[in-house]
């Protein structure tokens, strides 16, 4: 008895100085010398190393066939990190297996997010999520403050993993089936691509040898929403089901709102003002019109039709859906759907002299709007530079709509190309690399990396009045 009680307290003592040392360690590795008052820098700072790792691992003789620049290597790790899927090299023939697996893993780990990896992590071994980690977090998603975030980590990594390998196994059998060019292989990167709306392809031609295939663009599509509307509406969705007399909270009902209106009108769009899609029949001029709004909704980038020989109209309507982009602690890329409804919002009450700002009768709070119109401006104000800057570095014979098209594509990290991309200058590259680098870690973020500073002597400032 005396031994066994002392068992007890040994593995009590064993299992607590297990617990100190790997919330020591991991905390130490989350933090990477950044000092953690500034999570912004800090998560700024984690995705430029995982981009230089992706760089090393890509420059590696047997992870590529032929000669690739190191700007279109960093070009191709960045876009793979912030889950954009542009490329100025073809992926399919210029990256060997090896290098394809690099560009996969960048992938997952860009669409989990770097502080959902290691705040899970901690969680997992520790039991509890740290200060550190927990403001790390916060700097990274929006989340609603009634949301739990250990059950919101645990509900973000499991369905990830979950709808990927729904997908894989839809799409394997598939591929056998129909004799599809390395099936197993092309399966399980095309589900993790499609739920990280990374929108990297290993053919050539991206997915425009399916733009007839029911099954695979119902299944990519599937994928892509899910992961875009993010896992705060799938955490919804879930308690739904396994939680009696749960309603859906107001955040989710926004957003499959604002999603569904939005790919339905780009669907109705192509549908009927297409001209490149008049020559297809009904069924698959339906089916190209309603992937090719969803993918540029949901900013997963994939194609089953040519985006260059589409009309101007019809990419101008992309690079809208394109700008307002998917929804918050979801994968995808954007100015978000929530943002959006906060902007309406307050623009109709303000129209209508009304003090609170309100949305189907819920009061949003004045801190979120504040959230909301200061990402919209600043969120347009660096697409505008990027527009200037690529515009500056291209020759005068690049229309202003592909240049806008393609630095839009890139902020929102949505990796739909007008076609002029492989024949961008360096310095247009460069400009699109940092617009797919700030759309990733997010411009409030960005912004706050750059401008926040901590001073105990701030001098009082003088208030004025200004006409607006």
């Amino acid at each position: 008895m005396k031994k066994t009680a002392f068992k007890k307290v040994l593995s009590r003592i064993s299992h607590g100085i297990r617990k100190v040392l790997l919330s020591f360690s991991i905390e130490k590795l989350i933090t990477m010398g950044v000092k953690t008052h500034m999570p912004q820098r800090q998560l700024i700072m984690a995705y430029i190393g995982y981009s230089i790792i992706g760089v090393c691992l890509l420059c590696l003789p047997f992870s590529h066939i032929g000669e690739i620049g190191l700007v279109d290597t960093i070009f191709t790790v960045v876009s793979a990190v912030s889950t954009t899927g542009l490329s100025t090299v073809d992926v399919a023939t210029q990256y060997t297996f090896f290098g394809q697996l690099v560009i996969l893993l960048l992938i997952q780990m860009g669409g989990l997010g770097y502080m959902t990896l290691s705040a899970f992590i901690i969680l997992k071994m520790t039991g509890y999520c740290t200060r550190a980690s927990i403001r790390l977090f916060n700097a990274q998603f929006s989340y609603p403050e009634t949301m739990d975030l250990a059950s919101l980590l645990r509900s973000t990594v499991n369905y990830t993993f979950l709808f990927e390998f729904l997908g894989f196994v839809l799409l394997c059998p598939y591929f056998l089936y129909n004799d599809i060019s390395q099936p197993v292989w092309s399966a399980i990167f095309h589900s993790v691509s499609a739920f990280c709306t990374a929108g990297f392809s290993i053919y050539t031609d991206n997915l425009m040898q399916f733009q007839d295939d029911v099954f695979v663009n119902i299944v990519i599509m599937c994928l892509s929403i899910m992961g875009a509307m993010g896992f705060i509406m799938m955490t919804d969705i879930g308690n739904v089901f396994t939680r009696k007399n749960y309603k859906i909270t107001f955040t989710s009902k926004v957003i499959l709102s604002i999603t569904g209106g939005l790919v339905l009108w780009g669907m109705l769009h192509l549908y009927f003002c297409e001209n490149s899609f008049r020559a297809m029949s009904t069924g698959d001029r339906f089916l190209a019109s309603l992937f090719q709004s969803v993918s540029a909704m949901t900013t997963v980038g994939f194609n089953t039709v040519d985006v260059s020989l589409l009309t101007p109209i019809s990419m101008f309507i992309l690079l809208i859906s394109m700008y307002i982009g998917a929804s918050p602690s979801g994968t995808g890329g954007g100015l978000k759907s929530t943002t959006l409804s906060a902007i309406y919002a307050y623009t109709k009450s303000r129209l209508q002299n009304n003090k609170d700002v309100t949305l189907k009768g819920n009061i949003i709070p004045p801190y979120r709007v504040e959230i909301a119109l200061t990402t919209t401006l600043f969120y347009s104000f660096i697409l505008i530079l990027g527009i200037y800057f690529i515009g500056v570095f291209e020759p005068d014979n690049v229309s202003f709509l592909d240049i806008s098209f393609e630095a839009a594509s890139a902020l929102a990290t949505a990796g739909i190309s007008s076609g002029i991309l492989t024949n961008m200058s360096a310095g247009g590259k460069i400009i699109l690399i940092i617009l797919m680098f700030i759309g990733r870690v997010g411009v409030i973020t960005f912004g706050n990396a750059l401008l926040i500073h901590h001073s105990k002597n701030e001098k009082t400032e003088k208030s004025c009045d200004i006409a607006v």
